[in-house]
């Protein structure tokens, strides 16, 4: 998961990730003509370390490899936090689910993780690839059952 707050730390970020891992692009703050050519450069690394690379937000960007809560030919992802967008997620037909919070996140000060129990309750749910997420690093994810793999912004930074 991308955002603002990675600044030039993003491309340190994107050389560790494994090859076959991805990337949701979030900069939706960041003003149009300076995402696009964001985009388009993380786009050419992605292609060369083989990571897949989806949008988030409702503006396509040119080479998408999928796209974040919203319809595509390719790949969907899709956030679960709760029951109802379980639901939501099944109906759109998402190829993969982020569960989160499943800890206490930076990213969303004040607000309480699902914990262990819930969000694996949740990931039960859920037919497609399920992906923890919200204070994740390898180390938590190796004490979760149910999920295909984890995402993070803050653990990629460090």
């Amino acid at each position: 998961m991308t955002d603002e707050r990675m600044g030039e730390a993003l491309w340190e970020a994107v050389r560790r990730l494994p090859r076959g891992a991805g990337i949701v692009f979030r900069h939706h703050a960041t003003p149009l003509a300076e995402r696009r050519q964001l985009f388009a450069r993380l786009l050419r690394l992605a292609r060369a370390r083989g990571l897949v690379l989806v949008r988030a937000g409702d503006l396509p960007m040119r080479g998408e490899m999928g796209v974040h809560r919203g319809r595509s030919r390719s790949l969907v992802t899709w956030p679960v936090h709760n029951a109802g967008e379980a639901r939501l997620a099944r109906q759109a037909g998402a190829d993969v689910v982020f569960v989160s919070p499943v800890f206490g996140t930076r990213s969303h000060p004040g607000a309480r993780g699902l914990g262990v129990r819930r969000a694996e309750a949740l990931a039960r749910t859920l037919p497609m690839v399920r992906i923890a997420l919200g204070g994740m690093n390898a180390r938590r994810f190796r004490t979760l059952h149910r999920f295909d793999g984890w995402a993070a912004i803050d653990a990629w930074l460090r």
